[in-house]
Protein backbone atom coordinates (compact mmCIF):
# COMPACT_ATOMS: atom_id res chain seq x y z
CA UNK A 1 0.00 0.00 0.00
CA UNK A 2 3.20 2.60 0.67
CA UNK A 3 4.73 1.72 -2.54
CA UNK A 4 1.48 2.24 -4.42
CA UNK A 5 1.29 5.43 -2.75
CA UNK A 6 4.92 6.50 -3.53
CA UNK A 7 4.37 5.49 -7.10
CA UNK A 8 0.92 7.72 -6.83
CA UNK A 9 2.42 10.48 -6.10
CA UNK A 10 5.82 10.27 -7.61
CA UNK A 11 3.96 9.99 -10.57
CA UNK A 12 1.80 13.08 -10.21
CA UNK A 13 5.47 14.92 -9.64
CA UNK A 14 6.09 14.36 -12.78
CA UNK A 15 4.10 15.48 -14.15
CA UNK A 16 3.96 18.39 -12.37
CA UNK A 17 7.47 18.67 -13.23
CA UNK A 18 6.73 18.77 -16.74
CA UNK A 19 4.28 21.29 -16.84
CA UNK A 20 6.73 23.63 -14.71
CA UNK A 21 9.23 23.23 -17.11
CA UNK A 22 6.67 24.22 -19.72
CA UNK A 23 5.92 27.66 -17.82
CA UNK A 24 9.14 28.20 -17.18
CA UNK A 25 9.61 28.07 -21.04
CA UNK A 26 6.62 29.99 -22.08
CA UNK A 27 7.58 32.31 -19.53
CA UNK A 28 11.57 32.92 -20.31
CA UNK A 29 11.18 32.81 -23.81
CA UNK A 30 7.95 34.76 -24.24
CA UNK A 31 9.57 37.62 -21.74
CA UNK A 32 12.82 37.31 -24.14
CA UNK A 33 10.73 37.99 -27.41
CA UNK A 34 8.41 40.94 -25.72
CA UNK A 35 11.63 42.81 -24.92
CA UNK A 36 13.28 42.55 -28.14
CA UNK A 37 10.45 42.56 -30.31
CA UNK A 38 7.83 45.12 -28.22
CA UNK A 39 10.60 46.65 -25.75
CA UNK A 40 8.58 45.31 -22.70
CA UNK A 41 7.97 42.28 -20.90
CA UNK A 42 6.10 40.23 -18.97
CA UNK A 43 6.38 41.61 -15.49
CA UNK A 44 6.28 37.95 -13.19
CA UNK A 45 8.39 36.25 -15.84
CA UNK A 46 11.57 36.41 -13.76
CA UNK A 47 10.13 35.81 -10.47
CA UNK A 48 7.94 32.96 -11.41
CA UNK A 49 10.22 31.48 -13.15
CA UNK A 50 12.53 31.34 -10.62
CA UNK A 51 10.17 29.90 -8.16
CA UNK A 52 8.89 26.81 -10.38
CA UNK A 53 12.47 25.85 -10.65
CA UNK A 54 13.27 25.99 -7.55
CA UNK A 55 10.07 23.95 -6.75
CA UNK A 56 11.51 21.65 -10.12
CA UNK A 57 14.57 20.67 -8.01
CA UNK A 58 13.09 19.80 -5.16
CA UNK A 59 10.42 17.59 -6.82
CA UNK A 60 12.83 16.13 -9.12
CA UNK A 61 15.06 15.40 -5.58
CA UNK A 62 12.19 13.40 -4.26
CA UNK A 63 11.67 11.14 -7.56
CA UNK A 64 15.59 10.41 -7.65
CA UNK A 65 15.22 9.64 -4.37
CA UNK A 66 12.60 6.76 -5.44
CA UNK A 67 14.67 5.73 -8.50
CA UNK A 68 17.69 5.50 -6.40
CA UNK A 69 19.43 8.00 -9.20
CA UNK A 70 21.63 10.04 -6.39
CA UNK A 71 25.11 9.64 -7.43
CA UNK A 72 27.36 8.03 -5.06
CA UNK A 73 30.91 5.82 -4.17
CA UNK A 74 30.74 2.09 -3.22
CA UNK A 75 34.06 2.25 -2.74
CA UNK A 76 34.15 0.74 0.52
CA UNK A 77 30.80 -0.83 0.92
CA UNK A 78 31.80 -2.70 -2.25
CA UNK A 79 34.32 -4.50 -0.12
CA UNK A 80 32.03 -5.40 2.73
CA UNK A 81 30.24 -8.44 3.00
CA UNK A 82 25.83 -8.80 3.42
CA UNK A 83 26.27 -8.15 6.65
CA UNK A 84 28.06 -4.96 6.24
CA UNK A 85 26.51 -3.88 3.75
CA UNK A 86 23.38 -3.81 5.71
CA UNK A 87 24.69 -1.95 8.39
CA UNK A 88 25.74 0.57 6.88
CA UNK A 89 22.66 0.80 4.64
CA UNK A 90 20.74 1.01 7.76
CA UNK A 91 22.84 3.81 9.08
CA UNK A 92 22.81 5.80 5.87
CA UNK A 93 18.86 5.63 5.97
CA UNK A 94 18.90 6.75 9.61
CA UNK A 95 21.04 9.83 8.66
CA UNK A 96 18.91 10.59 5.57
CA UNK A 97 16.15 10.43 8.10
CA UNK A 98 17.75 12.82 10.52
CA UNK A 99 18.36 15.36 7.57
CA UNK A 100 15.26 15.23 6.30
CA UNK A 101 14.15 15.84 9.45
CA UNK A 102 16.82 18.94 10.11
CA UNK A 103 15.16 20.39 6.49
CA UNK A 104 11.32 19.67 7.56
CA UNK A 105 12.39 22.05 10.71
CA UNK A 106 14.78 24.60 9.63
CA UNK A 107 11.99 24.86 6.17
CA UNK A 108 9.11 24.55 8.39
CA UNK A 109 10.12 27.20 10.55
CA UNK A 110 11.57 29.83 7.32
CA UNK A 111 8.26 29.68 6.29
CA UNK A 112 6.20 30.15 9.38
CA UNK A 113 8.86 33.38 9.85
CA UNK A 114 7.85 34.71 6.13
CA UNK A 115 4.46 33.76 5.85
CA UNK A 116 3.45 37.43 6.57
CA UNK A 117 6.00 38.95 4.06
CA UNK A 118 5.64 38.83 0.28
CA UNK A 119 7.09 38.94 -2.91
CA UNK A 120 8.00 41.92 -4.65
CA UNK A 121 6.69 41.04 -8.25
CA UNK A 122 3.81 38.39 -7.49
CA UNK A 123 2.95 39.83 -3.81
CA UNK A 124 2.71 36.50 -2.53
CA UNK A 125 3.50 34.86 0.48
CA UNK A 126 7.36 34.55 0.66
CA UNK A 127 6.46 31.34 2.75
CA UNK A 128 5.94 29.76 -0.53
CA UNK A 129 9.76 29.29 -1.53
CA UNK A 130 10.29 27.35 1.79
CA UNK A 131 7.64 24.85 1.17
CA UNK A 132 9.67 22.87 -1.07
CA UNK A 133 12.00 22.05 1.19
CA UNK A 134 8.64 21.28 3.96
CA UNK A 135 7.75 18.76 1.10
CA UNK A 136 10.66 17.30 0.15
CA UNK A 137 11.88 16.28 4.06
CA UNK A 138 7.98 14.70 4.40
CA UNK A 139 8.04 12.61 0.99
CA UNK A 140 12.00 11.84 0.78
CA UNK A 141 11.62 10.70 4.42
CA UNK A 142 8.70 8.58 3.80
CA UNK A 143 10.83 7.23 0.68
CA UNK A 144 13.77 6.44 3.03
CA UNK A 145 10.80 5.21 6.14
CA UNK A 146 9.65 2.59 3.57
CA UNK A 147 13.00 1.69 2.42
CA UNK A 148 14.57 1.26 5.98
CA UNK A 149 11.57 -0.98 7.15
CA UNK A 150 12.54 -2.91 3.53
CA UNK A 151 15.93 -3.51 4.74
CA UNK A 152 14.15 -4.35 8.76
CA UNK A 153 11.92 -6.75 7.12
CA UNK A 154 14.57 -8.85 4.78
CA UNK A 155 12.80 -8.09 1.62
CA UNK A 156 15.81 -5.95 0.09
CA UNK A 157 17.82 -8.36 -1.74
CA UNK A 158 21.69 -8.82 -1.31
CA UNK A 159 22.23 -7.59 -4.88
CA UNK A 160 20.26 -4.23 -4.43
CA UNK A 161 22.08 -3.17 -1.24
CA UNK A 162 24.55 -0.89 -2.38
CA UNK A 163 21.95 1.72 -3.63
CA UNK A 164 23.78 4.08 -6.18
CA UNK A 165 23.96 4.85 -9.64
CA UNK A 166 26.94 4.56 -11.55
CA UNK A 167 27.88 7.15 -13.63
CA UNK A 168 27.53 7.36 -17.52
CA UNK A 169 31.72 8.02 -17.53
CA UNK A 170 32.60 5.41 -14.77
CA UNK A 171 34.93 2.56 -15.91
CA UNK A 172 32.45 -0.73 -15.53
CA UNK A 173 30.13 0.99 -18.03
CA UNK A 174 33.09 2.04 -20.52
CA UNK A 175 34.53 -0.35 -22.99
CA UNK A 176 38.02 -0.46 -24.04
CA UNK A 177 38.93 0.45 -27.50
CA UNK A 178 42.72 0.31 -27.29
Amino acid sequence: MVKKFIDGYCWLLNWLIAMSLAVMVVLVFGNVVMRYAFNSGITLSEELSRWLFIWLTFMGAIIALKEHGHLGTDMLIGKLGPVGKKVCLGLSHLLMLFTCWLLFSGAYDQAMINWDTTSAVMEVSMAWIYMPGVVFAVLGGLIILNEFVRLLTGQIRDEDLVMIQESEESPHGATDKA
